[in-house]
């Protein structure tokens, strides 16, 4: 019987469905921010949707997390103002993969078409990387992904008014063989859902903080790698929860701990054999010119493209100093204070860390943003700033590396690049740029505890 990952092609597809005998198939969607949408298919309609593509309701394109619609910010796409007509999607065979807790079921992932393209988180990564193509550029990629596990339900959480959550262990133990080995079975369990769903965990440890681990992802092409990043971020929430726990990737839950990080390292390999793009042993660090034009251009573009890296308002609660995220667009070699890691080694291994991203954020924007970003550098050879060694937290930078403070500043920033017009096209920048405004408008609708404590008796 074929194996689900071994799917390429529409024929395959079929093939491996008439193999199982099954009547329905999951088709999935991933959504501005990073939520995977989707429905269970019949055999009939899934085998037509494969050979001439299916429609979805433009509204996945045009809400929030939270199933709001985007209203008053200028979202032309889809509204009231459309009538919320479908938009076409195209299934892809190659990203077939087994359900866990759902016999013999399938899910392949889905992406928008046509007008609808050009607005959707992962053809807009598939832009960037046929940009990086036609440079002469292939691109790996590899995610890691800090998550808190609590001993808590959808139910309970609501119940504690997201207050007095249990983790599942106490106290702060990183890097903690006694956690790992008194819940060796948790630990087991992550892994061989890893490998069941294609994507593999190469290193999987506890961080600091009570019941918080970290993944790091195996590496990668760079589009394998954001499909298995938004696979893993979706999967192991449903892992958690079959296992009567909650897994959460928000940037910050807690103003005791720090963030959880979405690290992204990226390399570049020449597409025509010879090798390493970023790998030069005869210049400083093994850096080549490529890899240094690169750098410079994350760092000149990050301050633009932070909305696309930090896509929630609580991710800027994460970017604050000393607690292991980055507050400036700085670089430096084996440097974790900066926001951007040079990381020597050999023709296989030199790469970039890009440690500025939170968990919360789409792989397929985040990645898109790296990129992109690098690409331009290279493209337009920019020279990055002096690198930092020591603490970045201490040190002053120049202004023009200072990052925005809110989702507003980033999103307004990021409508005015025109960096990002000519990388992610006129029609992704305007809608996307129009939903981070959105997040930012929900948010300052609601008053907080710290206004109250704050502002209720003295002021």
């Amino acid at each position: 019987m074929m194996n689900p990952r071994d799917v390429k092609s529409v024929q395959d597809a079929k093939e491996i469905v008439e193999q199982r005998g099954l009547s329905h198939v999951k088709v999935g969607i991933f959504d501005i921010d990073g939520v995977m949408r989707g429905k269970y298919m019949n055999k009939e309609k899934f085998f037509s949707s494969l050979d001439s593509g299916f429609a979805f309701c433009s509204v996945v394109l045009g809400w929030d997390s939270n199933d709001q619609l985007y209203e008053n910010v200028g979202i032309e796409f889809t509204g009231w103002h459309t009538g919320f007509p479908d938009a076409p999607v195209n299934i892809l065979p190659h990203t077939c993969r087994e359900l866990p807790y759902e016999d013999d079921m399938l899910l392949f992932i889905c992406e928008f078409a046509e007008d609808a393209a050009k607005i959707c988180p992962r053809n807009t990564l598939s832009r960037v990387l046929k940009k990086a193509e036609d440079m002469g550029f292939s691109i790996n990629a590899a995610f890691e992904y800090e998550f808190f596990l609590f001993n808590e339900t959808p139910d309970s959480v609501r119940a504690k008014n997201y207050r007095n959550l249990e983790p599942i262990t106490p106290g702060n133990h990183g890097y903690s063989m006694l956690r790992s080995s008194t819940h060796a079975d948790l630990y087991h369990s992550i892994m061989q859902l890893s490998e069941q769903m294609d994507f593999p965990i190469e290193g999987l440890h506890t961080e600091t903080g009570p019941g918080v681990m970290e993944a790091a992802l195996s590496v990668c092409n760079a589009a394998d790698a954001a499909d298995k990043a938004a696979l893993f971020k979706t999967f192991t929430k449903v892992w958690a929860q079959h296992n009567e726990m909650m897994a959460t990737f928000m940037a910050k839950w807690s103003n005791d701990f720090p963030g959880q990080s979405g690290h992204i390292h990226v390399s570049l390999n020449q597409t025509d054999g010879s090798g390493s793009a970023f790998y030069d042993p005869q210049q400083t660090h093994n850096m080549s010119n490529t890899q240094r034009h690169f750098l410079a251009g994350l760092q000149r573009l990050m301050p633009e493209f932070l909305a696309m890296m930090a896509q929630s308002v609580n991710a800027y609660s994460r970017l604050i100093p000393g607690f292991w995220a980055p507050t400036d667009a700085t670089w430096g070699v084996e440097n974790r204070t900066t926001a951007l890691r040079v990381i020597p080694g050999s023709s296989k291994s030199q790469r970039i860390e890009f440690r500025l991203g939170s968990a919360d954020a789409n792989p397929y924007i985040a990645l898109a943003a790296v990129l992109g970003a690098g690409l331009y550098g290279i493209e337009h050879k920019l020279e990055p700033e002096a690198q930092v060694t020591g603490n970045a937290y201490e040190q002053q930078h120049p202004k023009s590396l200072s990052l925005p403070q809110t989702l507003s500043a980033a999103a307004f920033a990021f409508s005015k690049s025109t960096a990002a017009r000519e990388l992610f096209g006129d029609e992704f920048v305007d809608h996307y740029s129009a939903t981070r405004e959105w997040e930012q408008r929900e948010f300052n609708k609601h008053i907080t505890d710290w206004e109250m404590s704050r502002y209720f008796e003295i002021i």
